[in-house]
């Protein structure tokens, strides 16, 4: 019941909301069609003005219709409105067309009425913004385009009038171009229009170059392009271009500033993402233009068409740097002043001051190809380097320790020579330290995708074959004074000396020249490097001293026991060597290399002060290395006759030239197990050789102890006797 009563007040309901609507539409439709009127007599007036207002009551209106496109009159006022449109674009493009011309100047309201025809632009679709905007530039470029592709001004040398053209350009039309509204950003657009025909018509410039261009012409020209594009970097967002400068500290002590990585990372990443390749800039010329800061980047855009040819200017950076190492190295005195701390050649540091200059001077200009390749002249560079410390360093001819190293020895040093190698080494431990660090801060700079190629391993390894080369040849000057010594040595004569004294004049030789040596070194030489050159010394001084007592003639009783005397003093001597360099911390390996090598030498003089009945026997026990070579030299310098050789060496030969028993340290030989036996010999046999070799143990047991013979007897006397005085060589010997 309820419905059938409200049945006919929802009908009149409905009603009332379709003639409301109907009335509402028709309203509508009659205001379009008056305002469409009106825009059409304001666009034939060319009032932009009133028109721009219009405009947006239209276009609202229009919305309204959007159900009703399909209506003939409908569709026919929106091709009206649509066509008036398309009038009033051709009336701004019109009118716009006369700005720059000096019309302004004559027609005072034309720069109004163009800033009023703008706000008609903005009322039509974005895209004739666009149009208008790319129109205008293209038209404001034509004439520098004309100027700057003529035979004049088409010229490297001439680049930086491009950019005071296109700045007195922006200055004189300043206010002319505030008729623009700022959110168009026309002088930004301007001039992102002006570096691409620049770029463009400097990349033909410098490709169809029939000769290599004049390095000085080039680089201005590129560091007024840089200058350039720092100013529009900074006029129009992004900041100026980084000064990353790299600093002596940058260099010489190779900080980690992670700040300037991530900024340099920054910097290139939006670089990257700013430039894609000059297509892509093209096809996205629009969207680069739109506003500042939207991703597009001034830095770069022109000077990147240098880039490929900066060939000339490597060419020059290398030549210079090559010209002043030579001249580094000319003047260099080879010596350090008083009071220096790091004991370096000059020429080493004023190198890497120069080397920091260039690299200062390249950054600044580029930091992709053009850097890594200048790197690559900096390895040249410091290998040159090298190569000249390298030259320095004495020569010499062939000596025993260089017979089995392939080095040269036998090389003559002065005083000054050791002083010199010495720096040597600290200037090229110091090259391979700051080499290493240059590359640091280099990859700190360069572009992203040059970085893991920047290495100085090569360098370093140069350095440090130097290092090696130079320490060395300290050992081996030192050789060459020893041989002198140890020739000395050969020439007295051992066989008719009638009493043992103090120390033989050579080991004052040795002990002099190693006091004149060794505080020099340990004063100049880092710890590490002073233990690589104790090392080397270790390996060469006592095992010639050992080769040299075979050299000698035939020597007696006495003599073997004066030299017996020798070998200790030089022992000690040798073994003093790390507290003269006044570096004991590591000296340990040291020493005990020493000790074994002059206890050989020891074992060897008590096997020639043995008794003949027994000195095969002891010869084994000592020396159980030894060769039936040298056994047969000992003989010798016992002075028995051929016959007696041949005797002792038969039965030497017999049983071996050693006992196969673990080496018992000099100059005392415990008593110790008879070894074992093979099995495949008879147990006669057995027990005979186990009898012996129990006897040759105890003979040098004896022997050590120093009762194995009569002469052994009285060198002992004398050195009891020598045990009250207060100093000399025999004093020594019992207080070591």
């Amino acid at each position: 019941m309820v419905q059938e009563i409200c049945r006919d007040i929802k009908k009149l309901d409905f009603a009332k909301k379709h003639i409301t609507t109907t009335i509402t539409a028709l309203h509508r439709l009659t205001m379009l069609v008056s305002a469409i009127e009106q825009l059409q007599i304001m666009a034939s007036k060319r009032q932009y003005k009133e028109a721009a207002a219009q405009l947006e009551a239209v276009n609202q209106l229009c919305s309204h219709f959007e159900a009703y496109r399909d209506i003939p009159k409908i569709t026919e006022l929106r091709e009206k409105f649509k066509n008036i449109k398309q009038i009033l674009k051709s009336h701004v493009f019109s009118d716009f067309s006369s700005l720059g011309t000096g019309k302004e100047s004559e027609e005072t309201n034309l720069l109004q009425h163009l800033s009023n025809a703008c706000l008609v632009v903005d009322a039509l679709e974005p895209s004739v913004r666009e149009e208008l905007v790319n129109t205008f530039c293209s038209r404001e470029l034509t004439s520098y385009e004309q100027i700057f592709e003529g035979a004049e001004l088409a010229k490297l040398d001439k680049t930086e009038r491009r950019y005071a053209w296109i700045k007195r350009r922006m200055r004189t039309n300043e206010e002319i171009w505030k008729i623009f509204p700022p959110s168009w950003h026309v002088p930004y657009r301007l001039c992102i229009l002006f570096c691409k025909k620049t770029r463009k018509q400097l990349e033909e410039i410098l490709v169809n170059l029939k000769e290599k261009p004049d390095v000085g012409t080039l680089l201005l020209a590129l560091q007024r392009t840089l200058e350039f594009e720092d100013e529009l970097a900074e006029r129009f967002g992004g900041g100026a271009r980084s000064k990353e400068i790299i600093s002596e500290d940058d260099i010489d002590k190779g900080e980690n500033n992670s700040q300037l990585v991530s900024d340099i990372r920054k910097k290139y990443e939006r670089k990257l993402a700013a430039h894609q390749g000059t297509e892509d800039e093209e096809k996205d010329g629009n969207k680069d233009m739109s506003v500042p800061g939207a991703g597009f980047n001034f830095r770069g855009i022109i000077s990147s068409c240098f880039e490929p040819h900066l060939t000339v200017y490597i060419e020059l950076e290398e030549k210079t740097l090559m010209e002043s190492l030579e001249k580094l190295v000319q003047e260099e005195t080879w010596d350090i002043e008083e009071g220096s701390q790091n004991n370096v050649l000059t020429s080493s540091m004023q190198l890497f001051l120069i080397i920091k200059r260039s690299l200062k001077r390249c950054s600044a200009l580029t930091k992709n190809q053009t850097l890594f390749n200048l790197f690559k002249v900096f390895q040249r560079v410091l290998k040159a380097y090298a190569t000249k410390l390298f030259a320095k360093l004495p020569k010499g001819g062939m000596g025993l320790v260089a017979a089995a190293t392939g080095i040269d020895g036998q090389i003559k040093t002065s005083d000054r020579d050791e002083r010199v190698i010495c720096y040597i080494v600290n200037s090229a431990e110091y090259c391979h330290k700051t080499s290493g660090e240059l590359a640091e801060s280099v990859s700190k700079i360069i572009d992203s995708q040059y970085a893991d190629g920047v290495d100085m391993s090569e360098v370093q390894d140069e350095f440090s074959a130097v290092i090696t080369k130079a320490l060395v040849t300290l050992v081996h000057g030192l050789e060459t004074k020893f041989d002198i010594e140890m020739a000395a040595m050969t020439r007295i004569p051992w066989n008719t000396l009638e009493s043992v004294g103090d120390q033989s004049g050579y080991v004052n030789n040795i002990n002099l020249m190693l006091n004149n040596s060794i505080p020099v070194f340990g004063s100049l030489l880092s710890p590490i490097y002073f233990q690589f050159f104790l090392d080397k010394l270790a390996s060469s001084l006592g095992p010639r001293f050992y080769v040299n007592i075979f050299k000698c003639k035939q020597i007696s009783e006495t003599g073997a026991q004066q030299m017996l005397l020798d070998t200790q003093a030089i022992k000690t001597i040798l073994l003093d060597i790390p507290s003269l360099g006044r570096q004991t911390s590591s000296a340990a390996s040291y020493s005990k290399f020493v000790s074994r090598e002059m206890s050989k030498a020891e074992a060897l003089l008590k096997v020639i002060l043995s008794p003949v009945d027994s000195v095969a026997d002891t010869y084994r026990a000592l020396l159980p290395e030894g060769t039936t070579m040298e056994f047969q030299r000992v003989l010798e310098l016992k002075g028995l006759k051929k016959a007696d050789q041949q005797t002792i060496l038969d039965d030497f030969n017999k049983l071996g030239p050693g006992i196969t028993q673990p080496p018992v340290p000099p100059p005392v030989v415990p008593a110790a197990p008879a070894p074992t036996i093979a099995p495949a010999m008879s147990n006669i046999a057995s027990v005979s050789l186990i009898a012996s070799g129990e006897d040759v143990l105890t003979r040098a047991a004896a022997l050590g102890r120093g009762a194995a013979s009569t002469g052994f007897k009285r060198f002992l006397a004398l050195t009891e006797a020598a045990k009250d005085r207060k100093d000399g060589p025999f004093r020594k010997l019992f207080n070591a």
